[in-house]
């Protein structure tokens, strides 16, 4: 029978940034952790009753989170920010290094308090790196780690792709990987550390095998030329009649003749010719013709349930829809199933309408507005003082006030700090 996630009861403090570091809270959020984001005050507006309609922020990722809004530049602001971290288990810090130290928030000060604080660290650049003290972006981490040189077809100019890459998998998520070993190694130690993340360190470390590849003959001609980067014909996608497409990837003898012959191409000895790069051209002209000659749903029909590795290229709108219908694999679901702590579901996971393995699968609890397909915002404030009345007992006017939108603690402006 399935228990309570596997972080719950853990307490996040999460500086409001860019996408990474909030992808990280989500991370922790659908986990079980509870997340307070700490955004900008809005004078006037946030933690004002009867204020005006305060616009959400831009970020899309803050499904499960509370917000309050603080003043950073306030003393008595910072102060409560203090007393949080001194019970908190996690800090997200997305600042350029230095900025915490600066609001006498760094490592140093709020671990003295608190020995049990793992406070989690990201940045773009290495924080020690050429590069340390310059704006950057997805692409141009990409581009510092060799990454960038490695992507995109031949003869063409290296071609970045969404910011999944490196500000996902190579920041926000290596983030996590660092968070989890940092509270597997508290229960050891029982205490915390400061985690450091760069998204160039973890893009670096995610591009380990075409690195490697460079230096063998599965990856020594240049970018587009090779077996796994498109320059493969059995390793690409084709359009189809309707304008879909289809992706090729049989890399293994064995399933290479499959899709050959369900192509109509058999009897051609293709078999005999696929590490033939002379033929790969004439190759690309056979498969391309072929796919040209029926849809993508007549190719799906002579595909599924094969060894031929051919699948279609879904977009995500038709597996939303097909989501509803059943008709894809588009009910979104955790990034990993634990059997016994399941993460929290994205879509309704407590439905009787399926099976106790499929609703395992799928996380628990009620799921989210959207089902996955549509971001969370949230607005500044939103949910966080109902969050301190449940961590500290904590309520307006007593611990804290507010000051220009927004929170402070309460009598922390005639304190040394």
């Amino acid at each position: 029978m399935a228990t309570v996630p596997p972080l719950t009861g853990l307490k996040v403090l999460e500086f409001a940034g860019l996408a990474p570091g909030p992808f990280a809270g989500v991370f922790f959020a659908d986990a079980g952790a509870e997340i307070l984001r700490i955004d900008r005050p809005v004078p006037g507006m946030t933690h004002t009753p009867d204020a005006a309609h305060i616009d959400v922020t831009e970020d899309m990722l803050a499904r499960r989170k509370a917000s309050i809004a603080v003043d950073l530049k306030n003393k008595a602001g910072v102060a409560l920010v203090k007393q949080l971290a001194a019970t908190a288990d996690i800090i997200i810090d997305p600042f350029r290094p230095g900025v915490l130290e600066r609001l006498g928030l760094g490592p140093e000060v709020l671990q003295a308090a608190n020995p049990r604080l793992i406070f989690a660290r990201l940045s773009g650049f290495r924080r020690d790196g050429k590069y340390k003290d310059m704006a950057g972006h997805d692409i141009n981490y990409l581009a510092v780690s060799g990454a960038l040189s490695v992507l995109g077809r031949s003869g063409e100019k290296p071609t970045p792709p969404w910011n999944i890459l490196a500000d996902f998998a190579g920041g926000g998520l290596m983030l996590v990987v660092g968070v989890l070993l940092a509270l597997a190694a508290r229960q050891q130690t029982g205490r915390g550390q400061v985690v450091e993340a760069n998204m160039v360190d973890g893009v670096s470390y995610l591009a380990s095998f075409p690195r490697f590849a460079l230096k063998t003959p599965l990856g020594d001609h240049a970018r587009g030329e090779n077996l796994l980067d498109t320059g493969c014909p059995y390793y690409d996608t084709y359009e189809t009649s309707d304008g879909g497409f289809m992706a090729v990837g049989p890399v293994e003898p064995h399933f290479y003749k499959i899709l050959v012959d369900k192509l109509g191409l058999g009897g051609q000895n293709w078999e005999g010719r696929r590490h033939d790069r002379a033929q790969w051209p004439a190759m690309r002209a056979a498969f391309t013709n072929a796919f040209r000659s029926r849809t993508r749903a007549q190719w799906e029909a002579v595909f599924d349930g094969s060894d031929a590795c051919c699948t279609p290229v879904l977009s995500f709108p038709e597996m939303e829809a097909g989501a509803a219908t059943g008709a894809r694999e588009g009910d979104l679901r955790p990034a990993v199933a634990l059997r016994s702590t399941p993460l929290l579901g994205v879509v309704n996971g407590g439905s009787s309408a399926t099976t106790a393995e499929v609703r395992n699968r799928q996380g628990q609890g009620s799921g989210v507005p959207g089902q996955g397909y549509e971001g969370q915002a949230i607005r500044p404030g939103e949910g966080g003082e109902d969050v301190l009345a449940k961590w500290h007992g904590w309520s307006k006017g007593s611990q804290y006030d507010v000051a220009n939108g927004g929170l402070v603690l309460k009598g922390a402006e005639k304190s040394r700090l």
